[in-house]
């Protein structure tokens, strides 16, 4: 299957690729924290806690491994990033809002506050955005130890994880011409 780039479809396909693509994206965020929500978290302290964070680290690397090979497969890779994209972020966010949720039910003190499933994905999304309104505040050293695993993590999907996805399309798109292939 020969990749093409999202501009050398005639408008009308263009346009439902990319609605395709949004739906995807809208889908992923709506079954990630819907599941989030759903799902019942259980409390995480001491070892349990090293062990769920590097089952983080471990999916989202997973995760990172297999949208590669999509995008290294895709008809349209361009838009199969956007969508690895629209799937890795609310993954991430879960995953650690998760994490956050089970270390304040094992110990009600880790954060200034008791946090909730709307509470623990609000400090995630802080975090990740670098905006740290304060209100909420890891109280304990595994928190903050937690938190400062997210913040590194945030840099490196910012620095690497998006370079990552960019650069296998675009070989996706290079490969395809290299073979003098001319885009459908």
């Amino acid at each position: 299957l020969m990749a093409r780039r999202l501009s050398d479809l005639p408008a009308a396909a263009r346009r439902r690729a990319l609605a395709r693509t949004a739906g995807e994206i809208v889908a992923s965020w709506v079954v990630l924290i819907g599941l989030y929500y759903l799902l019942p978290v259980d409390s995480s302290t001491g070892d349990a806690l090293l062990v769920r964070i590097l089952v983080v680290v471990v999916v989202l690397a997973a995760t990172l491994a297999w949208q590669v090979t999509r995008i290294a497969k895709a008809d349209l890779p361009e838009l199969r990033a956007a969508v690895a994209v629209g799937f890795f972020i609310p993954l991430f966010f879960v995953m650690f809002a998760t994490t956050y949720l089970s270390m304040s039910h094992g110990s009600p003190t880790t954060f200034t506050e008791i946090l909730d499933h709307t509470r623990a994905l609000y400090f995630t999304v802080t975090v990740f955005s670098t905006v740290g309104f304060g209100d909420i505040t890891p109280t304990t050293d595994a928190a903050r130890g937690v938190v400062t695993a997210q913040m590194i993590l945030d840099l490196i999907i910012i620095g690497v994880v998006f370079r990552v996805l960019l650069t296998a399309a675009r070989t996706r798109l290079d490969a395809g011409d290299e073979d003098g292939n001319e885009p459908a």
